[in-house]
């Protein structure tokens, strides 16, 4: 049986105070060396860890069993992207072990000792890369030095292979598992001064595994969070106000907790939600707070659930029971006609280049709210008993939840225990904690296990939606068809005088910095609804913005379309485009790895046929920068008579560094980021009227069917930089490549999503 993590003592002098990283290492229960790797909080931090990280952070433990078995608590919680798998293959591939001698067990949450322990922004790999390949080779010196003493020779005479120390002078030879004991009584070695392997001799890295929980998924047997059952527990729904923030009047409680099945019926008072998060702040923008609403607690879900067809709550909507998305459109329409209030960025003189210009091209482009749709509803199940709580969540931000159940609750947050459950995807739904919340809360309520379980309803209507937006533009072209000026006039969703989290195009997203005149000017719609990360935020929505714009400045400068942004490419301004001082996971953007990725596509697609396809049929291209990933994507479309899109190839180059660390999982996460992307431009949008969601389940919410998915190519292109993640990277360049496609093939263009067949009919 696995130590527990949890067990281990991490606050000796020689892991909190150094500023270096070092391997700990002792004796295992039952046998065995347990490993503890230990770094400054400076070299590796999750994307959430923030306050809540230790001075140093322990970002992995492993035990080696007698037996030879390895067994590695993977940190960071599984979604579905492949880091339960990935993680432990950099750390097994220093180590040098036999990937069938080992086994991999997910981690609870260690309050920051592991680091944030958060899966977010494809950073799990980017930040662990070193950390954990430094951990395993660590790990090896001991065990060298051990047969090496052992034997009685130098240890440079040894060598490792498959989880066995050789000595080939002698032909002798050990496996770790013998040697596991005499090793965890060594010194420990500075990590700073372990020796890596050769990368070209990697069996473990760049090798297809795959994930030990698919067998599982496929048979049924693998747990999520929806699975959890702990003995006593009942169930909970929670209703919320159909209003976002509305107060509970009046309810009848007496009438519902008179039916079968259910024991409790209450009325719970919200937390004041963040109205202001101003630019800067650390975190995500998400207020874990508690929503006001009325919790009904029954023996069985079902039970829980037809009582609350019978619940009637009178609600105070509040100031925003007349949201709409009609009257967001008409306000930013009203923005448009004034002057911006902000400003991001300006490049030289945008206005005098407008007035200069040979020819202006104008287009508005908007799009609008989404939802995250996880497959697995959110869920949690929590026992609170004399001040503290055990809590089992699909969650992929564990540290903001534990902080957030403590500051409800007020209790030490080291009174928490969180177990982090497989999550049946998340696309950063589950970065926010809400259900977390919502289930401790109901149990100390009740003063026992519960578990809180949405249905499809709540999970559409209560989401931290992606925010929509509203971008009008304006370029201008020189006599001889080039770019001169760039003017974005960004109308977004803001409270008070903030915008909310991720709205506003960063200021240095291509175009930006290739142009001499650039302008991004932002005016703000005020709202109510909770945002928050939706798959490579930001990024989601600008780049079908910017890459369609820029196809539609070419086609009127009467060019190819990936010939002028080459073009843009190769000529920045002074001191953009060739990598900026590297970022916390990463160089800053770089010209030439992007021109890279569009010149393979380019050729693999045989782009200079388009003009030979049949008709209605088109191809489209675009790329964009996306969480230190570069991508470039071409659709091929054809658009029947009656607008009906009908996807029919894709190609795409990626580079995300030297190392693919598990190529069959790196493909299914690009395929996967691709068909969202596409399922966006498609079908999704979240709507308002009287400021309710009008969308409730998949029949008015649709999603990308199976047979509308066509084959697709995927080509890396390695480059000699460290791996990043890949959960993210290819859903911006997505949607334009594949809106571009449908331009080439009808001669519509699509300016605001989702896009509408009545639109396109030719």
């Amino acid at each position: 049986m696995a130590t527990n993590p949890s067990d281990v003592d991490t606050s000796s002098p020689q892991t909190t105070l150094s500023r270096r990283g070092f391997l700990t290492a002792s004796l295992a229960a039952g046998g065995g060396i347990l490993f503890a790797a230990t770094f400054p909080s400076q070299t590796v931090r999750a994307i959430a860890g923030g306050a809540n990280a230790s001075a140093s952070m322990v970002t992995l433990f492993a035990r080696i069993a007698p037996s030879g078995v390895v067994t590695i608590f993977a940190p960071n919680p599984e979604v579905g992207q492949g880091t339960k798998t990935a993680l432990p293959m950099i750390f097994a591939e220093e180590l040098d072990v036999a990937w069938k001698d080992v086994v991999i067990e997910m981690a609870d949450y260690q309050g920051g000792k592991m680091g944030g322990q958060s899966s977010g922004g494809s950073y799990s790999t980017p930040s662990n890369w070193m950390p954990l390949r430094k951990a395993g080779a660590a790990g090896r010196q001991m065990l060298i030095s051990a047969a090496a003493a052992k034997w009685g020779v130098p240890a440079s005479e040894c060598s490792t292979s498959d989880g066995i120390v050789s000595h080939a002078a002698s032909g002798r030879s050990l496996t770790y598992g013998l040697l596991a004991e005499d090793a965890s009584k060594l010194p420990q070695p500075d990590l700073e001064q372990v020796k890596l392997k050769d990368e070209s001799t990697f069996k473990i890295i760049g090798k297809s595994v795959i994930d030990p929980d698919k067998a599982r998924i496929v048979k049924g047997t693998q747990q999520f969070g929806i699975d959890v059952k702990v003995p006593g527990m009942k169930y909970a729904v929670y209703q919320k106000g159909p209003v976002f923030d509305a107060v509970v009047k009046s309810a009848n409680l007496d009438e519902i907790k008179a039916m079968t099945g259910v024991s409790h019926v209450f009325v719970l008072k919200g937390s004041p939600r963040a109205m202001e998060v101003p630019p800067g702040t650390p975190g995500l923008g998400i207020d874990d707070g508690l929503r006001g609403g009325v919790a009904i607690v029954a023996d069985t879900w079902w039970h829980a659930q037809k009582a609350r067809g019978k619940l009637r709550v009178d609600w105070e909507e509040g100031p925003h029971a007349n949201d709409s998305t009609a009257g967001f459109d008409a306000k930013a329409k009203e923005l448009f006609s004034q002057p911006p209030q902000g400003e991001v960025r300006v490049d030289g003189n945008p206005d005098n280049a407008l007035k200069d210009a040979a020819k202006l091209v104008r287009a508005t482009y908007s799009y609008p709210f989404i939802s995250h749709v996880t497959m697995e509803p959110q869920n949690c199940v929590a026992s609170y008993q004399d001040g503290k709580v055990e809590i089992w969540a699909p969650t992929q931000n564990p540290g903001p939840g534990r902080a957030g159940v403590a500051k409800l609750l007020g209790i030490d947050p080291n009174n928490i225990m969180i177990h982090m459950i497989r999550c049946g995807g998340g696309f950063g739904r589950r970065l926010a904690n809400d259900y977390m919340i919502e289930a401790a809360a109901i149990s100390k309520e009740i003063n026992g296990p519960i578990k809180v379980l949405w249905a499809r309803e709540d999970e559409m209507q209560h989401d931290f939606y992606r925010p929509g937006g509203y971008h009008n533009l304006t370029a201008g072209l020189s006599k001889d068809g080039r770019l001169e000026v760039w003017n974005n006039h960004f109308a977004g969703f803001a409270r008070n005088d903030y915008f909310a989290g991720l709205a506003v195009p960063n200021r240095d997203s291509f175009p930006a910095g290739f142009i001499k005149n650039y302008a991004l000017h932002t005016s703000r719609i005020p709202f109510n609804v909770p945002v928050g990360p939706l798959r490579a935020p930001g990024d989601n929505a600008h780049a079908w913005v910017f890459q369609s714009f820029l196809d539609e400045i070419a086609h009127a400068a009467g060019r190819d379309p990936i010939d002028f942004q080459l073009a843009l490419l190769r000529n920045p301004n002074p001191g953009e485009g060739e990598g900026k001082p590297p970022g916390r996971f990463g160089p800053s953007f770089m010209a030439a790895r992007m021109i890279a990725v569009i010149e393979s596509v380019r050729a693999t697609s045989n782009w200079i046929s388009r003009n030979h396809l049949p008709a209605h049929t088109g191809m489209g291209f675009a790329c964009y920068w996306s969480h230190v990933g570069y991508v470039a994507q071409i659709h091929q479309v054809a658009v029947g008579t009656d607008g009906t899109v009908t996807p029919q190839q894709i190609w795409v180059a990626v580079d995300v560094g030297k190392h693919i660390v598990n190529p069959t999982n790196a493909e299914h996460q690009i395929i996967g980021s691709i068909v969202d992307g596409m399922s966006a431009a498609f079908g999704q949008q979240i709507t308002f009227e009287n400021g309710r969601v009008q969308q409730s389940n998949y029949d008015n919410y649709t999603l990308l069917r199976n047979r509308k998915i066509p084959p697709i190519h995927i080509d890396f292109i390695k480059t000699d930089f460290s791996p990043t993640g890949l959960g993210e990277p290819a859903y911006p360049s997505a949607l334009p490549a594949l809106c571009n496609a449908i331009f080439a093939a009808s001669g519509r263009r699509v300016r605001k999503l989702p896009l509408s067949t009545s639109m396109l009919r030719i």
